[in-house]
């Protein structure tokens, strides 16, 4: 029974130490840290230009839709690259090549809804 116990003592301290660790690397950078604060730190930085007018500024949704069809289409190149190498080992099973072709439309419908909603055009 005791070693059950030891096994968690163990943890309990690599915890501890794990904590101590984070605990003295923020107290280090406080400790070390520059301190000269002035006002041009708190303002917006535009690229070496004074920043003119408000932060905040309404942006097109169009943009969002193009990242999320760019994440898409990435993500799918993710599966089909590895699919793509070794495609030589499943080509007999059936499956497997079935679930991909089965992903590809999938997507294809996506890209084809996107489409016929003209997000695809850019104006």
């Amino acid at each position: 029974m005791t070693q059950y116990f030891w096994q968690y003592g163990t943890l309990g301290a690599l915890s501890l130490l794990g904590v101590g660790f984070v605990a003295f690397a923020f107290g280090a950078n406080r400790v070390m840290r520059p301190r000269k604060p002035r006002p041009e730190k708190y303002t917006t930085y535009e690229c070496g230009v004074d920043p003119v007018g408000e932060g905040w500024s309404q942006t097109q949704i169009r943009y969002y839709i193009f990242a999320f069809l760019f994440v898409i289409f990435d993500v799918e190149s993710v599966f089909l690259f590895p699919f793509a190498t070794v495609f030589e080992k499943f080509s007999r099973s059936g499956l497997v090549v079935t679930e991909m072709i089965v992903f590809v439309l999938i997507l294809a419908v996506g890209l084809l809804y996107a489409w016929k909603k003209k997000v695809l055009e850019w104006l």
